[in-house]
Order: C-alpha cells, then sequence, then structure tokens
C-alpha cells in the first residue's frame, strides 16, 4: 500500500495545507478534515494578500468572473483564473496559478498549484495533485450506486477507507483525457496519462499509460 500513501503522490510544498497532509498516510483521511483546515488557516491570512469575507479567502491576485459563484469555506490562491459560471459548493482549496474553467463544479476538494480543470468539469471529494490536468468533461464519480463504504484495491490487497464519498485522488503532473469518468476512489499515480473517453477504477500506478483497464502500460 505504500504506493498510494502521500508521500507517494504529492508534493506538499506545492500546497498550502501541507500541515493538514502531513497527519496522516493517505490522501482519502485529508477529505473529511478539510472544512475545519480551511476555516483555521483563514485566520492566518494577511488581509493585504487576501480579500477575506467570513469563511472565503481570495488572494488579491486572483481573477474571478462575475459569474462564478463561491460558497464558504474556500481558499482561492494567487494568480488562479476562475471562469464564468464555475460553481466552487465549499470546502475547497485552490492553489495558486490555477485554471478554473466554465461551468466546472467543485466540492470538499483540494486543488494543487498549477493544477488545470478548464472545461464543464465536476470534482467532489477529491485531491487533484501539481500541475495535473484534467480535460474537457472528466467527472469524479464520488458515490456508489450502492451506496456503501468505498474500498481501495491494489493487487489482492483491500483497504477500506470508512467513507461512503471519495473522488479522485490524483498525483501530481497527472493527465486525464476528455470525457473520462473516475470512479469512487480511484487513485492515480504521479506523471500518469489516461486515454479520452477512459472508464477508471482502481488504483493506476505513476509512471504509465492508461489506455483501458487492460492495457496500463509504462512510460518509456
Amino acid at each position: 500500500m505504500d504506493r498510494i500513501k502521500i508521500t507517494n503522490l504529492y508534493n506538499l510544498n506545492e500546497t498550502i495545507a501541507k500541515d493538514l497532509f502531513q497527519k496522516y498516510e493517505y490522501p482519502f483521511e485529508v477529505l473529511p478534515n478539510i472544512e475545519k483546515f480551511i476555516k483555521d488557516y483563514i485566520k492566518t491570512l494577511n488581509i493585504e494578500e487576501y480579500d477575506i469575507n467570513g469563511d472565503i479567502a481570495i488572494s488579491k491576485s486572483a481573477t474571478i468572473h462575475s459569474t462564478a459563484v463561491i460558497a464558504p469555506p474556500a481558499i482561492i490562491g494567487a494568480n488562479t483564473e476562475i471562469r464564468p459560471n464555475a460553481f466552487i459548493r465549499g470546502k475547497v482549496i485552490i492553489g495558486e496559478n490555477c485554471v478554473i474553467g466554465n461551468s466546472c463544479e467543485f466540492k470538499n476538494s483540494i486543488i494543487f498549484n498549477n493544477a488545470q480543470i478548464p472545461h464543464f468539469n465536476y470534482v467532489g471529494d477529491s485531491i487533484i495533485g501539481f500541475k495535473s490536468h484534467l480535460s474537457a468533461g472528466v467527472i469524479t464519480s464520488n458515490l456508489k450506486s450502492d451506496q456503501t463504504n468505498i474500498t481501495v484495491k491494489i493487487g489482492n490487497k483491500t483497504l477500506e477507507t470508512n467513507s461512503r464519498k471519495i473522488g479522485a485522488l490524483i498525483g501530481d503532473r497527472v493527465e486525464v483525457g476528455c470525457n473520462s469518468v473516475l470512479n469512487p476512489g480511484t487513485i492515480i499515480g504521479r506523471n500518469t496519462n489516461i486515454y479520452p473517453l477512459s472508464n477508471v477504477r482502481g488504483y493506476i500506478p505513476a509512471d504509465s499509460i492508461y489506455k483501458d483497464k487492460n492495457n496500463i502500460v509504462p512510460k518509456k
């Protein structure tokens, strides 16, 4: 299970939530604690660098379109662009230099610095790593159809998460192709590419190319 530990998926220097991540081994353990972290962290921010309104903090260098909706609690980092009709439903941290696209929806998620999620995406109960990119129409499904707790499987080993809602846990520098669906509890290792129109489930190794569930090849 070492491959899905936080330290093997993320560069923690690329998120303001570093201290939160360092409390846990696995990324799904972070998700229930995002709300409290945001509320506490906002109290430490410099009002000369952030516009703060209750439990919403937006960097003064961020660009927020007038039709975007940002619900508390949320933090938007420096030089990030929030495009028209984006819906940030709360309990969301968006890092620096990110692109959040038109008609995208986010809830209870952490987006690392330099990530791009630019077109018609749903990101719920998920973590998107440094410099990762979700192409148009990528969906992170976060609830099983039978609404039972989500498990993570690697080979013949199963890890219980004790949670009903987990989306995708995407490592650094991952590229996910257009209109792919990432099923609940999907974990994608660093530097991996997912082909467009993919239906992804379980753990996808780092430094690989996912063509379909029976055709996952190492990058050369």
